[in-house]
């Protein structure tokens, strides 16, 4: 047995606990999940199937921990998990598939299928069958604190621009703030716009918040990667980015994956409860609404619609604050269709927009979006995930629909700010 297997199949047998164990035993194989994929959906290939995608954890947990499989395992009725397996899964898993957890809501056995792939992904990067792409990703993020390589003179220089656009002072390394705002990669890369966005809105409504100079990048590479000590890592950052600021509460930005992760999976990663609460961006500017602080003024009168990221929105849970926000400033806002909880993914999430091999696979199955779109044509696309406004960038330039306009929320309610509020 090579080595690479062994320490495949170690961190795979360590990814075998009564909950895995119990979605396998719970599978039906009715298939329903194949028709909840976008990947299985836009190119008919059968390989696609969620489920499919866990065979590797499905076989070694049949041979190794069922009395059949042992069995037959034990007459030499079946082959071992081999070494080609991870390598050939390894494409399947990390291209065709965004972690949306679109399969896992449907599945009529309650299997987070989701889950099981993500535990795959564990045995797959252990024996060193990850994409490059997604690996050097986890390289920078742990080297320089960024997937993109984006660093904190990066940051204090794109601080400056918002502060000269803003007028406003954009707090650094404030201790004693009550919430400390983590930024994503494509945030401070591609939207600069939303740190000036936040200065306004919280300059508006009174609220204490800060950056941190010692850690900001809210993406975890480690759980998109399957790397839970490299993901324990980014987490204890943050955490120590919090303590040294004595911050109460976290947030989250526009970024669906660092929600998810920094919200609902970091304690497990760390092996301890965090030390602050942690809220969406969303979630706050939908609190600060509730409230009253929050007050607007003006319209976007074109028709707007709202692509729901899925871990914030299905994972999540972010799925009403967003459109509430929305109502404030946008009287000719439409649905998509299977929106919501339902929504189609935008193609790059789970490590895949790091991931190049993939581009031509995720750029064919945006045609699920396309066809939302169609059915709907908004002159703009909301969303509240940085890598969903790159990914969806793409996909709309490689159809062609330059006619949508694509916006974030935190930035069009700080365009309508009311004069009282500003």
């Amino acid at each position: 047995m090579s080595d690479r297997l062994t320490r495949g199949l170690e961190a795979m047998r360590a990814q075998m606990d009564t909950r895995v164990m119990s979605y396998m035993s719970s599978c039906v194989h009715c298939g329903i999940c194949a028709e909840a994929c976008l990947f299985y959906t836009e190119t008919g290939d059968a390989r696609y199937t969620p489920i499919y995608k866990t065979e590797p954890l499905r076989k070694l947990w049949r041979q190794e921990y069922t009395f059949w499989g042992k069995l037959a395992a034990s007459m030499g009725l079946s082959s071992k998990l081999a070494e080609q397996d991870l390598a050939d899964w390894e494409e399947l898993v990390y291209d065709g598939c965004t972690m949306c957890s679109r399969c896992s809501l449907v599945c009529p056995m309650g299997i987070d299928i989701a889950y099981m792939i993500r535990k795959v992904k564990e045995g797959l990067a252990a024996a060193g069958f990850s994409p490059e792409g997604l690996v050097e990703a986890g390289k920078r993020a742990v080297e320089i604190g960024s997937p993109m390589g984006v660093t904190l003179k990066t940051l204090q220089a794109t601080i400056r621009v918002q502060e000269k656009e803003t007028g406003l002072v954009i707090p650094l390394d404030v201790a004693g703030a009550d919430y400390l705002c983590l930024l994503s990669s494509g945030e401070v890369a591609g939207f600069p716009e939303f740190i000036g966005s936040l200065a306004k809105i919280f300059k508006a409504t009174g609220v204490s918040w800060t950056l941190s100079s010692e850690y900001f990048e809210a993406t975890n590479t480690g759980v998109q990667l399957g790397n839970s000590k490299m993901a324990a890592t980014l987490v204890e950052r943050v955490v120590a980015a919090a303590e040294k600021l004595q911050v109460k509460t976290v947030i989250s930005p526009e970024c669906g994956h660092a929600y998810s992760t920094i919200r609902w999976d970091a304690p497990n990663f760390i092996g301890r409860p965090l030390p602050f609460e942690v809220v969406h961006i969303m979630e706050l500017l939908d609190e600060l609404r509730s409230d009253g602080r929050l007050k607007t003024a003006g319209f976007a009168d074109e028709k707007l619609s709202y692509h729901d990221p899925c871990n914030a929105g299905r994972r999540g849970g972010v799925l009403d604050q967003p459109r509430k926000l929305l109502n404030m400033v946008a009287p000719n806002f439409v649905e998509l269709p299977e929106t919501g909880a339902m929504n189609w993914c935008c193609g790059g999430g789970g490590g895949v927009s790091s991931n190049e091999r993939a581009d031509a696979l995720r750029l064919k199955v945006f045609s699920a979006k396309k066809r939302q779109l169609d059915a709907v044509r908004p002159a703009a696309l909301v969303t509240a995930c940085s890598n969903c406004r790159h990914m969806l960038e793409d996909g709309l330039e490689e159809n062609e629909m330059h006619d949508i306009e694509l916006l974030g929320i935190t930035e069009l309610i700080a365009d309508h700010l009311a004069e009282e509020n500003s």
